[in-house]
């Protein structure tokens, strides 16, 4: 998908599935609400949904550090929704089979943005 036009916009791969994460989270938040859990779910609706806007962030990056920079903190807050989430888990307010699905979807992130910040900085540092 990404490079590909979608109702006349060039379509990004990491924002598209960041911001489908994060709807993801403000979903799970109220279901965790209705289910009254209260504390570890603002924890987690603060970081999952942080995610992705860094990534909108790093759009309009001052340069490539900065850009590197805040991709770079949207890894750490999805690893921090990661640990809210195996909290969470733990705490039995998810079962495994959702836990599974909500992981992937996380080490899929991580594993974009890995390859993003590791490109980024080979171009930044003048390497190939």
């Amino acid at each position: 998908m990404n490079g590909e036009f979608m109702n006349g916009k060039k379509s990004n791969i990491i924002k598209d599935k960041s911001f489908t994460f994060a709807l993801r989270i403000v979903k799970f938040y109220k279901f965790l609400i209705e289910n009254k859990e209260f504390v570890l779910s603002k924890q987690l609706l603060r970081s999952g949904t942080s995610v992705g806007a860094m990534i909108r962030e790093s759009e309009h990056a001052e340069s490539k550090a900065d850009f590197i920079h805040k991709m770079a903190i949207a890894q750490k807050e999805a690893n921090e929704a990661a640990y809210w989430i195996e909290l969470l888990f733990q705490s039995k307010y998810l079962t495994q089979e959702q836990y599974k699905s909500i992981i992937e979807d996380i080490n899929e992130l991580q594993r974009l943005w890995s390859s993003i910040i590791l490109s980024s900085k080979g171009k930044y540092y003048g390497k190939k």
